[in-house]
C-alpha cells in the first residue's frame, strides 16, 4: 500500500508501458532526475518523428500540464513551429511525444488517492471516448449466430488514462530522451513495415549493437536487420541481444567485449 511504502521510505515507482522494447525499467537516471528535482510527477519524452505521427504530446493547458492526444490536436497545431533553442532552424511547437513512462512522489499518489487534490478535493480521471472496430454477431443472419468482422468501428471503449493526473501536480518534469535508446512500441502485427514484433527487435539489437561498439567490441554484420523468410522457415535473423543480467545499459561491458568479434546471431548472457 501507499501508506507501508511511504513508512519504509521505499523509491517512489516508475510507470511504463509493457509494449515498449526499448524501456529502462527503473532508470536510475530518470528517478534520480524527478527525486532531486522535487517533482510530483515526472515524464520521458522524445521528439516527434513528424507533425503527424499518432503520440500524444507533452503540453500547457489552461497552465497546467497535459498530454494531449493526437486526436484531439488539429492540423494547425500538429504542424506549428517555433525557433529551435539553439537558434538553428525551427522545430515542432508540439513535438514533445510522451512515451508511457512516468515517476510519481508516493505522497502525491496518496493525495490524489485519497482525493485531496483539485477544486475543493473533487480530483478523479475524466474519461476518454475509444471507437474501436469489436467482432460480434451479426443480429440479421443466422439468428443472430453469424459470427460478423466490422470493416468500421462499431463500438465505444470508455479509457481512463494515468497521465491525467498531471495536471493536479504542483510540480511536472519531463526528461527528453533519445529516441533511438529508448522508444520501440508493439503496435502491430508482425510483417507490418512499423512498430512491429520485428521492427522492435531490430531497434533492440542496434541498441545493443552501439552499447558493444562502444565497449571496444565489434560485429562481423555492419548493422543488423531482420531477414525475410526463406521458404517453409525463417532463416536467422542477424541480432543481438545482451542480457540485462550482464549490462543494464552498456556499463560493465568492457571485459567481456573488447577486443572481440562477434558474429551475429549472438545472446550475450
Amino acid at each position: 500500500s501507499l501508506s507501508l511504502s511511504l513508512s519504509l521510505s521505499l523509491a517512489p515507482p516508475p510507470q511504463f508501458g509493457v509494449d515498449n522494447v526499448l524501456c529502462h525499467v527503473a532508470d536510475p537516471t530518470f528517478v534520480g532526475f524527478c527525486s532531486l528535482r522535487g517533482a510530483d510527477c515526472g515524464v520521458k519524452t522524445i521528439a516527434k518523428a513528424d507533425p503527424h505521427e499518432k503520440v500524444g504530446v507533452l503540453a500547457s493547458v489552461g497552465g497546467k500540464p497535459h498530454v494531449v492526444e493526437y486526436s484531439e490536436i488539429s492540423t494547425e497545431m500538429a504542424e506549428a513551429t517555433r525557433e529551435a533553442l539553439s537558434g538553428s532552424g525551427t522545430r515542432l511547437l508540439y513535438g514533445a511525444a510522451h512515451i508511457c513512462v512516468n515517476w510519481f512522489s508516493l505522497p502525491f499518489l496518496r493525495a490524489f488517492a485519497a482525493g485531496a487534490l483539485g477544486e475543493e478535493g473533487s480530483a478523479s480521471l475524466p474519461l476518454h471516448v475509444a471507437r474501436k472496430k469489436v467482432p460480434c454477431l451479426d443480429p440479421d443472419k443466422g439468428g443472430g449466430s453469424v459470427p460478423l468482422q466490422p470493416s468500421e468501428p462499431n463500438a465505444i471503449k470508455l479509457e481512463l488514462f494515468i497521465f491525467d493526473t498531471f495536471p493536479h501536480a504542483a510540480k511536472l518534469v519531463a526528461l527528453q530522451v533519445p529516441r533511438e535508446h529508448e522508444f520501440a512500441p508493439v503496435k502491430n502485427a508482425p510483417g507490418a513495415a512499423s512498430d512491429s514484433p520485428d521492427t522492435a527487435c531490430a531497434a533492440f539489437s542496434r541498441l545493443c549493437v552501439d552499447r558493444l561498439v562502444a565497449a571496444g567490441g565489434t560485429v562481423k554484420a555492419p548493422r543488423p536487420c531482420v531477414a525475410a523468410n526463406s521458404g517453409n522457415g525463417s532463416r536467422p535473423r542477424p541480432l543481438l541481444e545482451i542480457s540485462p543480467l550482464v549490462s543494464y545499459a552498456g556499463e560493465g561491458l568492457e571485459e567481456r567485449v573488447a577486443g572481440r568479434e562477434f558474429e551475429l546471431p549472438q545472446h550475450l548472457c
